[in-house]
């Protein structure tokens, strides 16, 4: 394991996009357990472009979740001043953001995935997916405008809510299910967690109940699953976060389908939550992979990703 003892770590967190919240008890996490590694750590709250790194930095941890830190764009301003960071790189990050074209990856890898289509919010095209469906804004992240449609109405009022996001949207088959994820550090696939909303979906309402959300949600992790479907499920997840090229960690969210136990790959979170209700924290912690070694070992495979 990386000795981050003295090691000078900045972390970047908030930014302007809709999970600041999120990033920033992130942040609060992870600051705690490399100071408990001894490592020196520079708090940097990021709003823009204009943020300013020590120039005797090791690394920045990037824990900025969805528009700015997860997108691609903080990564290539890091590349241009020279400064090693943490995740996935420019592209790889752009892509996994983009709902649309890690689908398109998907399919072509081969990747089980819901149906779906893009959907242009103009009007200008008809509606190819049947009800029940989901639309999701493609470039936004913890299930931010999310809404699943059972009828005309509900999918009018989602269509209004995704105008807020862009100009187009995707539309998937609801897949009727266990809502899954699978962490992945480097090549090591973790335990899946099934994820059990006592009420809805796992919304931004049901993730973040110290954000003020009402609801709860139960995880059971390892999964509760057969050996053949564990196997299938976590098969998907790796192929998926390898279709994109996704480099040092992450996170994969897959359904299971009630009817066959089929999985079906819904995205990846390239900077996926690191709070203490967070996800992949739980399923380290499941093979034995405390919270410190966890941001340590996040550190060691960026810095064998791009020394």
């Amino acid at each position: 394991m990386l000795d981050l003892t003295n090691k000078k770590i900045a972390l970047l967190m908030g930014g302007p996009g809709s999970e600041r919240k999120v990033s920033l008890k992130t942040a609060e996490s992870v600051a705690e357990a490399l100071r408990g590694k001894g490592a020196s750590v520079t708090e940097i709250d990021v709003t823009g472009p204009d943020f300013e790194v020590p120039a005797d930095t090791f690394i920045a941890m990037n824990l900025i979740h969805g528009t700015f830190g997860e997108d691609g764009q903080i990564q290539a301003i890091l590349e241009q001043r020279g400064i090693r960071y943490t995740g996935a790189g420019v592209e790889t990050s752009r892509v996994a953001f983009d709902k649309l074209l890690s689908k398109g990856r998907f399919i072509a890898a081969g990747v089980p995935t819901p149906r779906s289509q893009t959907y242009l919010l103009d009007g200008s095209q008809p509606l190819e997916i049947g009800f029940p469906l989901v639309v999701k804004p493609p470039r936004e992240g913890s299930s931010v405008g999310v809404h699943i449609c059972h009828h005309q109405h509900e999918f009018d009022a989602a269509i209004a809510d995704a105008k807020k996001f862009g100009a187009d949207t995707l539309i998937e088959d609801y897949v009727a299910g266990k809502e899954l994820t699978i962490g992945i550090l480097g090549d090591q696939v973790l335990p899946i967690i099934h994820i059990e909303p006592v009420e809805g979906f796992y919304d931004i309402n049901n993730k973040y109940p110290w954000m003020g959300g009402t609801g709860k949600t139960n995880y059971h992790c390892p999964a509760q699953l057969s050996p053949e479907v564990t196997k299938a499920v976590q098969d998907a997840a790796l192929k998926a976060f390898r279709s994109c090229g996704t480099e040092v960690y992450g996170r994969v969210d897959v359904m299971l389908r009630d009817s066959d136990q089929a999985p079906f790959v819904l995205e990846i979170n390239t900077i996926p939550g690191m709070t203490s209700s967070s996800l992949l924290p739980k399923a380290a912690k499941a093979v034995g992979i405390e919270f410190p070694d966890l941001c340590a070992r996040i550190i060691e495979l960026s810095i064998t990703a791009r020394p």
